[in-house]
């Protein structure tokens, strides 16, 4: 049943191999200047708190959330539960890093502790349980599994993601387990939250940095899980590649010898001699055909990235 078809690879087995020397450059800096890590670990953890619960409904701002988190601010207008979302993320985060280790082998036990962090003082009586009946999901194409198998789904997916059967690279394999945990809906509350901190719980100890879904990505991110649902896996490979570039790009421009300039693309149009206008090269920021990530509701992109495209062209030819 957690078999995969993997047509989704030709569309996108260049961005793959693009993430892997990312990494691979990632990891010959090491390591990193202890400040600079610390600054990025810190506005990281309120960006991803930020967006993974705007994703659910929370109306906390990027800067209410920080307020919240750094300065203990009461965010008038607000309700309890949406102060107790980002605490609670935030504190669910810190546990994560506590596990981030090459060595570290995904369980079950850990998940329920992510969900229980991620719902404590909000559902207690459901915090860090599997649920026991039913449920259903606005919007989505599919009816979760009867409560009597979920438990038995749920450690399947475990040993699935710890055996890898079909040798799925780390971010294939991060893609199914996100994808197959949310159509198993293990949980009443909290499952799209557990599902994100568990996935880069899955990037992480293989090095990579979290992919953050943006808040901004919401309608994309839930139509791919739908396309998923239906076997078809390159939406969602390429919304999660595209976020796991994202952060690999911040991590890189911190190092103390990088040159890489990433532009706003419009702004690169107004400034180079381009080939192509911004609307081409915005579609092929979001078709994830040229090095690119996004901030906001802006791509931004190199000259190089693009002098690259172009050149793959012609030997294609």
């Amino acid at each position: 049943m957690w078999e995969v078809d993997v047509t989704y690879r030709k569309e996108l087995n260049s961005t793959f191999k693009r993430l892997f020397e990312k990494k691979a450059m990632l990891q010959k800096a090491r390591p990193l200047p202890k400040i600079a890590l610390v600054k990025m670990k810190e506005a990281l953890g309120i960006e991803w708190t930020y967006n993974s619960n705007s994703i659910e409904g929370n109306s906390l701002s990027l800067r209410e959330t920080q307020m919240v988190l750094q300065e203990g601010i009461t965010i008038k207008g607000k309700s309890l539960r949406e102060h107790f979302e980002a605490k609670n993320h935030e504190t669910a985060l810190d546990y994560l890093y506590t596990l981030v280790k090459s060595s570290y082998k995904l369980n079950g036990k850990d998940i329920l502790k992510l969900h229980e962090l991620v719902l404590r003082s909000i559902e207690d009586d459901y915090a860090g349980r599997l649920r026991n009946s039913g449920v259903r999901i606005a919007g989505a194409n599919f009816v979760p599994p009867n409560a009597q198998k979920v438990s038995g789904l749920f450690d399947e997916l475990v040993t699935f993601v710890n055996e890898n059967p079909q040798q799925l690279n780390v971010i294939e394999l991060a893609m199914v387990f996100h994808h197959k945990l949310v159509w198993i809906h293990p949980f009443f509350d909290g499952n799209g939250r557990t599902v994100r901190l568990a996935m880069n719980l899955i990037l992480m100890k293989e090095g990579f940095p979290p992919a953050i879904i943006l808040r901004n990505d919401r309608k994309k991110y839930y139509a791919a899980l739908n396309a998923a649902n239906n076997g078809n896996y390159a939406k969602l490979g390429l919304l999660m590649c595209q976020a796991l570039e994202r952060t690999l790009n911040i991590y890189i421009q911190a190092l103390p010898d990088n040159d890489t300039n990433y532009t706003e693309i419009s702004s690169l149009v107004e400034e180079e001699q381009l080939p192509y206008g911004q609307e081409y090269i915005s579609l092929l920021a979001r078709q994830g055909k040229i090095d690119a990530y996004k901030e906001g509701r802006n791509w931004l992109t190199t000259k190089e990235a693009i002098e690259d495209y172009i050149n793959n062209r012609q030997r294609k030819r």
